[in-house]
């Protein structure tokens, strides 16, 4: 519902009257996007950047009503949404999974929840190893939203919807000059969830304030604030129907299509963020700007849920389903720092863009696992499951939460720190040969407190990740790459969560791409994409065959595939 601005028709001139002109200004039809700081935190057309990325902007989010990031992935090759037990975007990438490798205007955001659009001006997904750029993880590739900041116009827009089963939401976007210099913006969104399925309700409210001033024409600082509530019942969907195996998979349970495999009330998300953010941008000259970015949020997350933890089977003559339960709350707090200066040298035919730069992030994690238990009723594995007769509404016992020895409890304190600096140079020799070259140093340390057993762990790794590239443009619209990149993940995983005496050994795994493609405008409105790519992961943990206590860096995955892509009109 939407209400865009509109060029309007002009009369003709009078034909006494030669000097009049008439300027017709607008926006180009479709949703092609020519150019994105993102890849290499440099202002780099699209075609000049020696790896796929693909790029969802506003204009095709309210197309197509699109409300979160699986909808976005629907439309970017190489990337499939996971289920995220209900409860978080969890993402699989040229087929590595990820809950963290997420950003926002290029700051890590790997907190564990369904981020919304409300306040995007496009999603940047950027496929293959990007640690040079962004650090730790991202072995798969990486998800940037960049959000909306204030402008010079002043506006207001609004959408909403609502579907047949009571979902429904309401959102705003307002744009307001305050002075020549400055302006202020407001992105607010609220949404009431729910769904087919038996019990599914919830609500997300979300607000973000930005504010932009720009000092003597050479320096624009934004702030901005976002809070953001989510509160949501927690689905993780249906069991399969009998147990599966390598040649006879296991399929979903069909004829429960509503039915809702857990506890009304118990199953249960809850978010809470707050987030500041900070951005100052300062150019010396036309050829030299430096930009330092800051961000701190503070984020607190439970979840609780009872779920299917087991096919259909057959208990005492009757279809039944084994359930579990757990809660998992976590509280973090990230304070994070990037600062870049980007320096542009034209020698003769050669063109130099070279960056420098240094980051540092501060990560406090505080998380626990708390077991349910089962009373009554068809119980195993010590009351941690427990078997329910199969029923449109199933009737499960109820769950009690327990902290006590031996029932499995996990309570954690986790310190990320993280430094690094990194140079690039993209060298631009003529108008059809570009080759980009970089390396980033991180030394990432990691400590946990396991506040359960009273034992403490860490591990401090210093990695350098290197990436390559060259670019070939016969004809105006046509550019040939190849590329090299490789990132880093330590044995924490993407959470921080597992590092233990035999993890805190390890060495981080590594994710080596070796890639070729090609981008083509085939038209000034269309454009074509394709990658053909071989991703190694190396460094992956295995059980010693000698030796089940131990655990070795025998384990390795390979992905390699082919991505297509057209966009544009």
């Amino acid at each position: 519902m939407a209400v865009p601005a509109t060029a309007q028709d002009q009369p003709a001139p009078p034909a006494t009257d030669a000097r009049q002109t008439i300027i017709v200004t607008g926006v180009r039809d479709g949703y092609q996007v020519d150019a994105t700081s993102t890849a290499t935190r440099t202002p780099t057309s699209l075609k000049d950047v020696p790896q796929a990325a693909s790029i969802i902007t506003e204009a095709q989010i309210d197309d197509q009503a699109m409300r979160s990031i699986a909808d976005v992935l629907r439309y970017v090759p190489g990337a499939v949404i996971s289920q995220g037990e209900g409860h978080r975007d969890q993402i699989i990438l040229r087929g590595n999974n990820s809950t963290a490798d997420f950003f926002v205007d290029g700051l890590r955001d790997d907190v564990q929840y369904y981020r919304g659009l409300y306040n995007a001006e496009r999603i940047e997904v950027l496929k293959g190893p990007n640690a040079m750029i962004f650090g730790r993880g991202g072995g798969g590739g990486i998800v940037n939203r960049v959000t909306k900041r204030p402008g010079a116009n002043a506006f207001i827009s609004s959408s909403g919807s609502a579907d047949t089963y009571g979902a429904w939401y309401i959102d705003t976007d307002i744009n307001q000059p305050i002075s020549q210099s400055a302006s202020a913006r407001l992105n607010a969104v609220y949404e009431e969830f729910n769904s087919n399925r038996d019990f599914y309700d919830g609500r997300r409210l979300a607000i973000n304030p930005t504010f932009a001033v720009s000092l003597g024409g050479t320096t624009r600082i934004d702030l901005g604030f976002e809070y953001n509530n989510d509160k949501r019942t927690i689905d993780r969907g249906v069991p399969s129907a009998a147990q599966g195996s390598l040649t006879s998979p296991s399929r979903p349970l069909t004829g429960f299509r509503d039915t809702f495999f857990g506890v009304p009330g118990f199953n249960v998300s809850d978010f809470e963020a707050k987030v500041l953010s900070g951005r100052i941008e300062h150019r010396f000259s036309d050829n030299l700007t430096v930009t330092s970015r800051v961000l701190y949020g503070d984020d607190d997350k439970l979840y609780r849920n009872t779920f299917a933890v087991t096919p259909v089977t057959l208990r005492g003559g009757v279809q039944s389903v084994g359930l579990e339960a757990y809660s998992d709350p976590t509280t973090r707090k990230n304070l994070l720092n990037q600062n870049d200066l980007v320096w542009t040298v034209t020698t003769g035919p050669v063109r130099h863009v070279l960056l420098a730069g240094f980051e540092y992030g501060d990560q406090r994690t505080r998380n626990q696992r708390i077991n349910g238990f089962f009373g009554s009723g068809d119980i195993v594995n010590g009351g941690r499951r427990v078997f329910v007769a199969l029923a449109d509404r199933i009737t499960v016992p109820p769950v009690t939460l327990r902290t006590t020895a031996n029932t499995g409890y996990r309570s954690i304190r986790t310190n990320a720190d993280a430094t690094a600096f990194y140079v690039q140079d993209q060298i631009s020799i003529g108008e059809h040969v570009d080759v980009i070259g970089g390396v980033r140093r991180d030394r990432f340390k990691l400590s946990i407190d396991d506040l359960v057993a009273g034992r403490s762990y860490s591990r401090t790794d210093t990695l350098w990740s290197p990436r390559l590239g060259v670019v070939l443009k016969p004809v105006q619209p046509v550019s040939i790459y190849a590329s090299y990149s490789r990132s880093f993940l330590p044995q924490s995983g993407d959470q921080f969560s597992s590092l233990d005496i035999t993890t805190a050994a390890l060495e981080p795994e590594k994710f080596d791409n070796y890639e070729v493609g090609l981008k083509w405008d085939v038209s000034p409105t269309l454009n074509l994409t394709a990658a053909v790519y071989r991703l190694d992961r190396t460094n992956t943990r295995a059980t010693d065959p000698n030796d089940a206590t131990r655990t070795v860096l025998t384990g390795a995955q390979r992905s390699k595939g082919l991505e297509i892509g057209l966009n544009g009109a």
